[in-house]
């Protein structure tokens, strides 16, 4: 709501919101919850870790680098905040890389024309390989 002020008057959009006006205006008052807080310094340590790792740690090395600087947090919580922050780590895996087509290769023709309803059984076949 708060970005649409300029836009739109509070009480139209807290009407169409189904939210009474004084409750909108004591929210945008009240102060950010414990939790909220909480998850914001945990985000900064998070981000501290990961720096100090060149960028390489992902969500189990962070954890366990709080839990040796005392942090009691959950592996999951830590994921959750890399996720919310942009945080990665790196990732020695490689990728199946498959499909890449030759320059100037030609297509196969497109038989069914993309029409892939058939006017009874056993009158129009279609196949799909999948690679995975």
């Amino acid at each position: 709501m708060s970005a649409n002020r300029a836009t739109y008057p509070v009480a139209t959009m807290c009407r169409v919101l189904e939210v009474s006006t004084s409750g909108c205006y004591a929210w945008l008052k009240r102060m950010p919850s414990q939790r909220s807080q909480g998850n914001a310094l945990l985000t900064d340590q998070i981000r501290q870790i990961h720096l100090r790792s060149r960028g390489t740690y992902g969500a189990p090395r962070i954890h366990a680098e709080l839990r040796d600087e005392g942090v009691h947090v959950g592996r999951k919580r830590v994921a959750r905040l890399m996720q919310v922050a942009g945080v990665q780590g790196v990732s020695r895996r490689r990728h199946p890389r498959t499909t890449v087509r030759e320059v100037g290769a030609r297509r196969a023709p497109d038989l069914v024309e993309r029409d892939f309803v058939a006017a009874g059984p056993n009158k129009l076949w279609v196949a799909d390989i999948t690679w995975s």
